[in-house]
């Protein structure tokens, strides 16, 4: 598992076949190719800004903001236009896009992207918040605005490509070659849907890289090489967790793992779940490892 959650997931977006569902072509492209849709993207991380630069390429005029303005400069370089505050990025808009960091991020930007918004305007969240922060920014963004709620799957490396799992909640119409541009989309229910989702499969995944690093620690205890051990997990059920805990050339902060661990222990009643965002926010106290991806906290479960 190269990605942070790297699940192939189906249901691409497409022209409409004739029972009324999407279809793509044999390359997974669709067959919408000419868009002048005017977008603004906020939120120029470690996902961010290889997901926004698809759309430049793709040919979409591109107004970015992001909180540090100097992530924005390669953009710029490329013909983006940036924005001073949220509010300018998104005045002009048709599609506004916004990838933060966490639910706070969020309301933040809300605060000024809303008062902002021309009636009409269709506003992609692809954050991990969850789906109460989802709901509510429906609630605040009004009826004149469309919101789709769209966290994805997958790392940078996948983000590049075009090729990380969207999770679609609500209404994509009109938005459909934005989401395939980005990669595949797995259509969820309403809005808010697909936050939700996207919680149980981050904390199923965080959690396994948890519990693989518990496991090999045991291994070390038990005196078990730790390669023949490794070897026989990745060989078992557990097999994509220890992928992940692995992984090079990706990136998924410690910090964004207590954040999602955080977030769905807050929704349910989950002491499994509930240790295992205890050892990352241990790992996350560490300067060192707070921004290091995921793999760097499951070495120290093991060691520390």
């Amino acid at each position: 598992m190269a990605a942070m959650l790297d699940i192939r997931l189906s249901h691409r977006v497409g022209r409409p076949s004739v029972d009324g569902m999407p279809q793509t072509d044999q390359t997974g492209h669709t067959d919408q190719t000419e868009h002048t849709d005017q977008i603004a993207f906020l939120g120029l991380g470690h996902m961010g800004a290889p997901m926004a630069r698809r759309l430049l390429a793709a040919g979409h005029p591109l107004t970015v903001w992001n909180r540090t303005a100097a992530k924005a400069a390669p953009l710029v370089a490329e013909g983006a236009v940036l924005a001073a505050s949220p509010a300018d990025a998104v005045r002009e808009a048709d599609v506004v896009i916004t990838m933060l960091a966490d639910p706070a991020a969020l309301d933040a930007i809300a605060d000024e992207v809303v008062p902002a918004l021309r009636p009409g305007t269709r506003w992609i969240e692809m954050s991990t918040v969850g789906p109460d922060a989802v709901r509510e920014l429906a609630v605040r963004a009004g009826e004149s605005v469309t919101l789709v709620d769209a966290p994805v799957m997958g790392s940078t490396d996948r983000a590049a490509a075009g090729e990380l799992g969207i999770l679609a909640g609500g209404d994509t119409t009109g938005v459909e070659h934005v989401l395939a541009r980005l990669g595949t989309v797995t259509r969820t229910g309403g809005p808010g849907s697909a936050a939700a989702l996207k919680l149980v499969l981050n904390s199923a995944v965080i959690g396994g890289v948890a519990l693989v690093a518990e496991a090999l620690r045991l291994a070390d205890a038990l005196g078990v090489d730790g390669d023949t051990a490794r070897t026989a997990l990745a060989n078992s059920p557990l097999g994509g967790a220890v992928a992940r805990a692995f992984a090079e050339g990706v990136h998924f902060g410690t910090a964004l793992a207590v954040k999602d661990l955080a977030l769905a222990t807050k929704a349910a009643e989950l002491p499994v779940m509930e240790a295992a965002l205890d050892h990352y926010r241990r790992a996350a106290a560490d300067p060192a490892l707070a921004d290091a991806d995921l793999s760097r906290a499951a070495t120290r479960i093991r060691t520390v």
